[in-house]
């Protein structure tokens, strides 16, 4: 594969993975592997440059933030990263399983096969990335709570900061699945989504 923009965020997730580790231990190291991770997943399931950069940037960004105490000096900045990042994952999931066929994409061009027919491909769009994210905004919490009581008390939880932090979560994968919607064709309309191929002599 050749050399993409969004890599050099993959560099970054690397690098401060070194960085976390020496800077703050075991917690810094279990952070960025979290987020090394993470951000190797829009390259294996091919998604566009932009969504890469954006989504490996919020994850890194947000990673720098809790370690820098950022969340602490500006604290509605925990919301907002929470929303866009749940958000932003929702995404992931609907396209890892669009890519493996587990459910319906938007329509493709001439060379790609055509979407399996539904009768509400958008409302399965919202909900199926909504939940999914929302899901996983509830195990990141859980997590958190595991880490505060088993490996550092400085993660910060608590019942205001939990339940913000979900409810920001669910906003952000509803507004996700939402936008993943708008990009599937509406019902009734799959024909004229979907271009017709011509059969070749």
């Amino acid at each position: 594969m050749p050399l993409i923009a969004a890599d050099l965020v993959r560099v970054a997730a690397a690098v401060s993975l070194v960085a976390g580790t020496v800077s703050y231990g075991w917690l810094g190291f279990a952070l960025f592997s979290l987020v090394l991770g993470g951000v190797m997943l829009p390259r294996a399931i091919g998604t566009p440059q932009w969504l890469d950069v954006l989504y490996g940037g919020v994850l890194l960004f947000g990673a720098w933030a809790a370690q820098l105490d950022w969340y602490v000096t500006v604290p509605w900045l925990d919301l907002v990263v929470h929303a866009v990042a749940t958000g932003l994952i929702g995404v992931l999931c609907w396209q890892t399983l669009v890519r493996v066929g587990a459910l319906p994409g938007p329509a493709l061009d001439d060379d790609g096969p055509a979407p399996a027919t539904v009768a509400c491909p958008r409302l399965g769009a919202v909900v199926v990335t909504s939940a999914l994210a929302a899901a996983l905004a509830g195990l990141w919490e859980i997590g958190e709570w595991v880490g505060h009581a088993w490996i550092d008390p400085r993660i910060q939880v608590g019942y205001d900061d939990t339940v913000g932090d979900l409810a920001a979560g669910v906003l952000g994968a509803v507004i996700a699945g939402l936008l993943v919607a708008r990009t599937l064709p509406r019902p009734g309309r799959a024909d004229a989504a979907t271009p017709v191929r011509e059969e070749r002599r």
